[in-house]
């Protein structure tokens, strides 16, 4: 060590203890106030500086996460969903790309497009692949290298399409297509050091063959719809015509049943005295009556069968089976229009059909029609034109029978429902509580209760509980309505078969 340095040494000593010193002194000179503020600014000073820290961090996780999120949105659109719940939960409407006119035309079309195929497959225009590939030093080897991973990756490409086309459906059309262009790219990532790959046209064609085969299967089941339609008319006109050659045969044998009475008693009335022809006269008269009946039905019949247009329309509804406004508007040529609707309510359904209008006419296709345009947009089932339910109201329809028939139509509003109700009346009585159907934001309503299963002691005056207009029901609850008021049923509901008022009934509004 030098020794400018010792004396260095010595000054940098005594400029320190000057130094502290003089700090201390004006530390002695602050006042706590003072000393408070100093200590907080520090404070402050720490904290903003973990702050900066701490949104650095917060900055680079954010930036991890959205990298995280572009990974997945990339991901997701290698994936392919084929499984059916998932697809019947969020499916496109597919458009038509063809609109045939039949499924033989679909059908042609098809062998049109797959023998395109086989065409690109025998001129090698169906992948790409490289000409003047060497293996070994071998020219011809490469060749045939170069053939052989061709015919491998289309055959791979055909056997993968012919499996999945296979299996389209309603619900699954888009996820085939891009199953098919992923397959394709897959198979162009694993050729590719080979130079080797599927061209756009030939997808395009298989593209083509699975809009094909999808649209040729609607068509033919339209088309089976169709025949189905065109066999039960056939029936339907074979019906009538039984029904129209055994009413004929009926009143044929008693026109001349009654013909041939007539004729005894004018042969009686010639020899009979006053008295006698009197009587006489009274029975002609009213023979003469029935034969004038049997005339005008064999008018009606003639009529029946000269007017091919002719017959009833039905509104009916089944509110068992279907629910509430839920109605079957159809038509019928039979001269028994309600053997028809017996047969709707066969055991296909629960419960018969009611009937609230039968309208006979003259063009009975023509008002089946304009009431089924009228209410098109309320189908049921808006795909098959043969399910001919509609969900409407019965003020709906009869206000379009109005418009479209000229003549006195009577409606009946309230159907009988009888076995329903019975059946419904049986469950309460059984402890078993109504079969309802119960939508989420709805009240499950019960029918009113027998005059035995309420009492005047239930009832409660008018300003004591609220009106039904101004209750709060709870959804999640049943509630059994009366003209007393609206009850909550109680859980789990049975029957009190002990004499006197019921105390498991708790009103909650009155009507």
């Amino acid at each position: 060590m030098a020794i400018t340095d010792v004396f260095k040494t010595r000054q940098f000593k005594n400029d320190i203890e000057r130094l502290t010193a003089e700090n201390n002194y004006l530390n002695s000179l602050l006042t706590p106030e003072m000393r408070q503020a100093v200590s907080i600014n520090a404070e402050i000073q720490r904290l903003n500086a973990e702050k900066q820290s701490v949104q650095a961090s917060v900055e680079a996780l954010t930036q991890q996460v959205q990298t995280l999120n572009n990974e997945i949105q990339r991901k997701k659109a290698f994936i392919i969903f084929m499984d059916d719940e998932i697809l019947y939960q969020d499916f496109g409407l597919y458009t038509p790309v063809y609109n045939l006119m039949n499924s033989e035309m679909y059908k042609d079309k098809l062998a049109v497009v797959r023998e395109r195929q086989k065409n690109m497959i025998k001129n090698n225009t169906a992948a790409y692949f490289p000409t003047n590939f060497t293996y070994n030093n071998s020219l011809a080897q490469g060749k045939k290298l170069v053939a052989d991973n061709v015919k491998q990756i289309l055959r791979a490409f055909n056997n993968e399409c012919e499996a999945i086309i296979d299996k389209v459906k309603f619900n699954n059309v888009e996820s085939i297509r891009k199953r098919l262009i992923k397959s394709c790219e897959d198979l162009n990532k694993l050729n590719a050091k080979m130079q080797i790959s599927i061209t756009p046209s030939y997808l395009d064609l298989k593209l083509q063959e699975l809009n094909l085969c999808y649209e040729y299967a609607i068509k033919k089941q339209e088309e089976k719809e169709e025949q189905k339609r065109i066999r039960e008319e056939q029936r339907e006109a074979q019906k009538l015509q039984r029904e129209i050659e055994e009413a004929r045969r009926t009143s044929e044998k008693e026109r001349s049943h009654y013909r041939n009475a007539l004729h005894r008693l004018e042969i009686q009335m010639q020899s009979a005295n006053e008295i006698e022809r009197t009587i006489l006269e009274e029975r002609r008269l009213e023979v003469q009556r029935q034969l004038d009946n049997i005339e005008e039905e064999i008018r009606k019949i003639d009529y029946r069968e000269a007017n091919q247009r002719a017959g009833y329309v039905y509104i009916i509804s089944n509110i068992g089976s279907f629910g509430e406004n839920i109605y079957k508007i159809g038509m019928t040529r039979r001269l028994e229009p309600m053997d028809r609707v017996d047969e709707l309510g066969d055991a296909s359904v629960p419960f018969a059909f009611d009937v609230h209008a039968m309208i006979f006419s003259d063009d009975a296709p023509a008002l089946e029609a304009a009431l089924h345009r009228a209410f098109d947009d309320r189908k049921v089932n808006m795909v098959n034109t043969r399910r001919e339910f509609f969900h409407v109201t019965l003020e709906e329809i009869e206000a379009v029978v109005k418009q479209n028939f000229d003549k006195t139509v009577e409606f009946t509003k309230i159907p009988n429902a009888e076995q329903y109700r019975e059946s419904q009346m049986r469950r309460r009585q059984s402890g078993q509580g109504e079969l309802v159907r119960q939508d989420a934001a709805e009240t499950v309503q019960a029918a009113p209760p027998s005059p035995a299963q309420t009492t005047p002691a239930q009832t409660a005056p008018a300003s004591s509980v609220p009106h039904v207009s101004q209750a709060q029901l709870d959804p999640s609850k049943q509630y059994l309505r009366s003209k007393w008021g609206i009850y909550e049923m109680p859980n789990p509901y049975t029957v009190c078969l002990v004499k006197g008022p019921r105390k498991d009934l708790k009103l909650v509004a009155t009507v």
